[in-house]
């Protein structure tokens, strides 16, 4: 037997999760059209900033949960526009290293602080343990979606 009060929670975190996520979506579209860059150059610019230093385009596509062929596009863009540079690996020659530009990075993360103080001001009202508790669940958000993503490549595209 389904306790009520635990049903309508989860629906009710189900349902403001949509909202949520939907939200997000349409804000890194906003802050991409204001930089004039893709939605998906602003994420890897922030897990960059996040996670600093050189990267393969296998561990960009890693990070991303892009494909390889993905990872490289976006790759291609945001050396165009100067946000990455290509290095050779000195370790082994084979490979190619991806670089941040810090100064051209910078212009985003200054979108960013901008926008964070609001953000900030948002987490400021939640206790310790309330932080705890988001931070665990977006770890394991993360986690798990790099899972779906994975799980979707595996599967047939629908007709």
């Amino acid at each position: 037997m389904t306790d009520p009060r635990r049903a309508r929670l989860s629906e009710e975190l189900s349902k403001e999760s949509r909202r949520y996520l939907a939200s997000y979506v349409l804000f890194n579209q906003a802050v991409a059209d204001h930089l004039g860059l893709h939605p998906t150059d602003v994420q890897f610019l922030s897990l960059l900033t996040a996670e600093p230093g050189p990267r393969t385009v296998r561990q960009i596509a890693d990070m991303t949960g892009l494909t390889t062929g993905s990872a490289t596009r976006l790759v291609d863009r945001l050396e165009r526009g100067g946000y990455v540079a290509r290095t050779p690996d000195r370790q082994d020659r084979r490979r190619v290293l991806v670089t941040p530009v810090a100064d051209r990075v910078a212009r985003v993360t200054a979108v960013w602080d901008d926008l964070g103080r609001n953000w900030q001001a948002l987490l400021d009202d939640h206790t310790d343990d309330e932080l705890e508790v988001i931070t665990r669940h977006m770890r394991r958000a993360y986690d798990l979606s790099h899972t779906q993503m994975q799980h979707l490549r595996s599967l047939p595209k629908p007709d």
